[in-house]
């Protein structure tokens, strides 16, 4: 799997857990809110970044591709508790 094809697909699995907890984010505590307003700033500079990588991917440094990948997994990681917590 080239390396656009594991940053799309991650890019997926976030918007999946984001979509998730946004249906269910009208039942959650204030504290909860306010972990989805985090996420929700983390969302919006993760995804400028893979436009970023996206636009210009073959040019991307290979450390510019790891800090990516990481900001992606842990946002993913993020989103996918926030989701458990609402369940």
């Amino acid at each position: 799997m080239s390396f656009q094809e594991e940053l799309k697909k991650l890019t997926e699995k976030i918007k999946q857990y984001r979509d998730e907890a946004r249906v269910q984010i009208h039942l959650a505590r204030e504290d909860v809110k306010d972990e989805w307003d985090d996420l929700e700033q983390e969302w919006d500079r993760f995804r400028a970044k893979m436009e970023d990588i996206f636009h210009d991917a073959e040019n991307a440094s290979q450390e510019t591709r790891q800090a990516a990948e990481r900001l992606g997994k842990t946002l993913k990681d993020n989103y996918e508790e926030l989701r458990n917590k609402l369940k």
